[in-house]
């Protein structure tokens, strides 16, 4: 028995396919089935169904896989704990952070590890929607600041770190507002909705809010798209910490639309099951769990 069939046998449950668990582990999908049948001869069980358009455990696969599961983490912590033990200074960490997630809390914390690894070049990343995860995903960021939307707890590891609300504005003189009462999808729809795309290539898809049939302007972040509401041009949804002193002077107002309520993003401090960690994102990481700011 070996940890590369261990570890195909767990990327095929966590990707659900043989065909993504061969991208998650770089190798062909021939490769990857070669490996977890191997396994099961090695063992005499059959350890995935392949009757069905997708494989799924057996009964003794999830006796079994819960095993491994537990072995091929505990494996990693070891290899974690070696390479700190080692000391060896990364010569370079990136973060990435959500956009919609308040930078200052996080100075601190990143002054900090800087200060005392001087070495390393720490490079801070702002991504949009899932440009995060997929940083994360493919290994171009240590840690991430983000939703977990489409991550699984399998591969990541994760700690609540804030919340934040995103509020749909307006000016108090833009179309719409000037009704009375509730603001339905088909009141908007002659109205331009400014929306922030995303950083990342799709791998993760996170648009939320987007109204059907609507006008849109689509900017790159959202400093532009806050421009934009408050010269009357549209309106769109804003983290309420970045609109709340012009929300408090009446720049800015609140629309009710049934269809966009306000709405509660949880963040996280994310990082790979799978990887190893070198001393200053380690510390980066301890840095997160201790100073996590309070709720928004």
């Amino acid at each position: 028995m070996k940890l590369e069939q261990l570890r195909a046998l767990q990327a095929v449950v966590t990707a659900g396919t043989f065909r993504g668990a061969s991208v998650a582990m770089h190798k062909s999908q021939p490769a990857v089935s070669q490996l977890v049948r191997a396994l099961e001869n090695e063992i005499g069980l059959t350890l995935i169904s392949r009757d069905n358009y997708r494989p799924t455990l057996t009964p003794a696969g999830e006796i079994f896989y819960r095993k491994a599961h537990a072995l091929l983490q505990q494996m990693q912590e070891l290899s974690n704990l070696a390479e700190k033990l080692s000391g060896q200074q990364e010569p370079e960490i990136t973060l990435s952070v959500t956009a919609t997630c308040p930078l200052s809390p996080l100075l601190e914390v990143i002054g900090k590890v800087g200060r005392t690894f001087s070495a390393t070049d720490i490079r801070l990343n702002t991504d949009v929607m899932g440009g995060s995860a997929e940083k994360l995903m493919s290994g171009k960021a240590q840690v991430i600041i983000a939703t977990l939307d489409g991550l699984s707890l399998d591969i990541v590891e994760a700690i609540p770190y804030t919340c934040i609300n995103i509020v749909p504005v307006a000016r108090p003189n833009y179309g719409p507002v000037r009704k009375s009462g509730l603001l339905s999808a088909t009141d908007m729809a002659d109205y331009v909705q400014v929306i922030v795309t995303g950083t990342g290539q799709g791998s993760f898809e996170q648009t939320r809010d987007v109204l059907p049939n609507s006008l849109r302007w689509t900017v790159s972040d959202f400093a532009a798209k806050k421009e934009i509401i408050l010269a009357g041009m549209g309106w769109g949804g804003m983290p309420e910490h970045l609109v709340r002193k012009e929300l408090d002077t009446g720049e800015l107002t609140q629309l009710e639309i049934p269809e966009f309520p306000l709405r509660r993003s949880h963040i996280h401090a994310i990082r790979r099951r799978d990887h190893a960690f070198g001393v200053v994102a380690s510390e980066l990481w301890l840095g997160l769990s201790n100073d996590r700011p309070l709720p928004l």
